[in-house]
């Protein structure tokens, strides 16, 4: 297979829908979790402006394990109740953090990271399969268009693997 990003233009909202269709297309007849999350991570750190870190935590049943990532090595493991991916674990919701050093019990993997965005992945069983994370050096990068545009991702992937 053969894969050509090609450069986001138009609208914040135009630039996902471009995205996305990149997106589906490196998912496109692959149902592996690991080479998914791969080619996702990549895609999205070289598309995507003002991010130093991208990337994917699998629940092992127990805890968050880390996953394809674009970035600094990543913490390895995350409990449900510690940060932003176990917010998002444990609630089921995206964690929108403009300033992570304001969020109680935030886990400095990366000392330069300021915002972050975290989507949950969940089946279409509810079970929970792990997060989406990504991390800024910039305050207040991620808003609700990028929150709706990742979003729309990261139900791409799970779709992928069922």
């Amino acid at each position: 297979m053969s894969f050509s990003a090609t450069a986001l233009a138009g609208s914040k909202p135009d630039q996902y829908t471009q995205l996305l269709a990149q997106a589906r297309a490196l998912l496109h007849g692959e149902r592996d979790r690991v080479a998914n999350a791969a080619n996702l991570a990549a895609l999205v750190y070289h598309a995507l402006p003002a991010l130093n870190w991208v990337g994917f935590y699998f629940f092992d049943g127990r805890e968050l394990v880390v996953g394809p990532f674009q970035g600094l090595p990543a913490c390895v493991r995350i409990a449900l109740d510690k940060g932003v991916c176990g917010a998002a674990a444990s609630t089921r919701q995206t964690q929108r953090i403009a300033d992570v050093h304001a969020f109680p019990g935030h886990i400095a993997c990366d000392s330069a990271s300021n915002s972050e965005l975290v989507v949950p992945l969940v089946a279409a069983d509810g079970a929970l399969i792990g997060v989406f994370d990504l991390d800024s050096p910039q305050l207040d990068r991620f808003d609700a268009d990028d929150q709706h545009g990742l979003e729309a991702i990261a139900l791409a992937f799970v779709e992928s693997l069922a």
